[in-house]
């Protein structure tokens, strides 16, 4: 949706919201002196078509005040991810990323809700905030395609670590139904052999059971060989982010943080530009959430 303000700077604006769904997108215009906005469905991934109507709404205005508008566009982050808004701005459109947690709702249990009302409340967040109504909705900082690049090995990491969590607590729940006690299965599993292994009553293993087991070996076998090979990647694959490298390195020298937790700070946390250390506090989620309602007042612990 597409609303006119003229800023103290006397610059035109155009306010545009996008509601997005993996089919489907519903762009908003509302040109100065009409009432209602315009709806246009965008089929789902088509940015240029996203950008015709944006230029065209743009040229209009321009021809309408003989100023070329600035465009000003956000959208929920989530499923599309950053590359939409990479894609605007190198085309000349600013783009802003919400926090779709951080929006206020209706709290009412049977609240309408549609496309349309939902681009209409991303327009009216989006106008807020530039006013410098921060508390309207939180601002996602939109990395740069080398830096989210960069957080793939440790999100990878982490994937696999439950993932071979799973298959040792496999392992040691069919064991354990056989009375086989007492193996560590994470660090004996190349060594692991079903078919000597004895039940507690002094049977062999099922032969399916066993083959079972020997399968689940094996899919613990080709994690560990990712893990390995996704922390060598993590730890000295070259990137072009020169700065977030230098900040890891920085993190490595304290005490309490090893090569798990470093690139994680660095890679996720310290990209970000903070002010002070209440703001590194907030968004950690250190901060308190206190309660303070009537007469009840009481801290709820960090956020």
């Amino acid at each position: 949706m597409f609303l006119f303000s003229t800023h103290t700077s006397n610059e035109q604006c155009l306010y545009a919201a996008l509601e997005l769904s993996k089919n489907s997108w519903l762009l908003a215009i509302q040109l100065p002196g009409r009432d209602n906005p315009s709806l246009h469905p965008i089929k789902g991934g088509d940015a240029d078509g996203l950008m015709a109507k944006l230029d065209a709404a743009r040229e209009r205005l321009a021809k309408l005040s003989g100023q070329e508008p600035k465009v000003m566009l956000c959208y929920e982050a989530g499923y599309d991810g950053f590359w939409l808004a990479r894609f605007v701005e190198q085309r000349g459109v600013d783009c802003l990323v919400m926090d779709p947690a951080s929006l206020q709702v209706d709290r009412r249990a049977r609240r309408v809700k549609t496309d349309r009302i939902d681009v209409e409340k991303l327009l009216h967040t989006l106008i807020a905030w530039c006013r410098g109504e921060r508390h309207v909705c939180s601002m996602v900082v939109k990395p740069s395609a080398e830096e989210e690049d960069l957080r793939r090995s440790h999100r990878e990491r982490d994937r696999l670590v439950r993932e071979r969590t799973a298959h040792i607590n496999r392992i040691k729940g069919l064991l354990f139904g056989q009375g086989i006690r007492g193996i560590n299965v994470k660090s004996r599993y190349k060594s692991l052999t079903p078919a000597d292994l004895v039940t507690g009553d002094g049977r062999p293993l099922p032969e399916r059971l066993a083959r079972e087991i020997t399968r689940e070996i094996h899919r613990l076998a080709l994690v560990q060989d990712q893990l390995k090979e996704i922390e060598h990647e993590r730890d000295t694959a070259p990137t072009s982010c020169q700065a977030t490298e230098r900040k890891r390195h920085q993190l490595l020298r304290l005490k309490g943080i090893g090569v798990t937790s470093a690139p994680i700070l660095a890679r996720e946390v310290y990209y970000r530009k903070f002010d002070n250390r209440r703001q590194v506090a907030s968004y950690l989620g250190l901060a308190p959430s206190p309660y303070d309602s009537g007469d009840s007042r009481r801290s709820q612990g960090i956020s």
